[in-house]
């Protein structure tokens, strides 16, 4: 199982925990990942905002890398993979963009290969099963709230993995890892991360929102897939108990019991390492 694999820029930087977690991950789990040579930025959260030929242009270029590569492409961030579903998609919907796209980029995409975030990849690809197989230290105890945002799971017909609506396949790897995966009413709804620097006081009251809604079920902490909103809900809530964000690909490195997971942790605003050690997970 190999994939082409698009780390994108914050992966690589201020979300280094989510990268490292993903590599090591893959790699206890066989999905062989292999980087794209000389990727660039996808253009997200700001680029298609400013010209569409552009911010098309920045994705069809690590499209077409990858198709070189022979591969699928392996996506960790949500925002990233939304953008590369959206020039693939429109590059196979039309002829005219696809050329123009190749012509912009100076070098061939023909849209032949598709692009999958890594949650699709290990819960339809890998399965569920096969991660249970591997568990050494199972999640018991843990109570989360699986959050899919945005990007992840809409617009359907771009990305169209899982119920746009009540998408349930981090709940159904969450409760195979032996957490309590938890039904709660802000599982799809928006953090407000795009619009933190814009309109910062719409983008708190959502992010509260999204807190709340957590809260409200006794949640102990919120599972993402994510950068953008891992850091808008865990550099951004307010008050004394603040519920821990983790991404998911932490998770299962805790369950698989890989040496370096406590490490990925220490890397969060909200200390996670409390709630772990309260359950003799670390």
């Amino acid at each position: 199982m190999k994939y082409a694999f698009y780390p994108g820029c914050t992966q690589e930087s201020t979300a280094i925990e989510f990268g490292r977690s993903s590599e090591e991950v893959c790699r206890r789990l066989g999905i062989e990942l292999e980087e794209i040579p000389d990727w660039n930025c996808c253009g997200a959260s700001s680029g298609h905002f400013l010209d569409d030929d552009l911010a098309h242009a920045l994705t069809a270029r690590n499209l077409a890398l990858a198709e070189g590569q022979g591969l699928d492409t392996a996506i960790v961030c949500a925002a990233c993979y939304l953008r590369l579903r959206c020039t693939q998609i429109k590059a196979r919907e039309s002829a005219d963009f696809k050329k123009k796209m190749a012509e912009v980029i100076g070098m061939p995409y023909e849209a032949t290969r598709t692009v999958r975030h890594l949650l699709d990849i290990i819960v339809n690809d890998l399965g569920i099963e096969e991660v249970t197989k591997k568990i050494v230290k199972p999640l018991t105890g843990l109570r989360l709230a699986p959050y899919y945002g945005c990007y992840l799971v809409r617009p359907p017909e771009i990305v169209g993995f899982d119920d746009p609506e009540n998408p349930l396949s981090m709940d159904r790897l969450l409760t195979a890892l032996g957490a309590e995966a938890l039904d709660w009413a802000g599982k799809v709804d928006c953090c407000g991360g795009s619009l933190i620097l814009s309109k910062e006081e719409i983008a708190m009251k959502l992010l509260g929102e999204v807190i709340e809604d957590a809260r409200e079920v006794d949640a102990e902490a919120i599972v993402v897939a994510c950068p953008m909103c891992h850091a808008n809900l865990d550099m951004r809530q307010s008050g004394k108990n603040r519920l821990p964000i983790l991404y998911f690909t932490e998770l299962i490195g805790l369950a698989l019991d890989i040496e370096e997971s406590s490490t990925w942790f220490k890397k969060h605003m909200v200390d996670a390492i409390p709630l772990l050690r309260k359950h003799g997970l670390i």
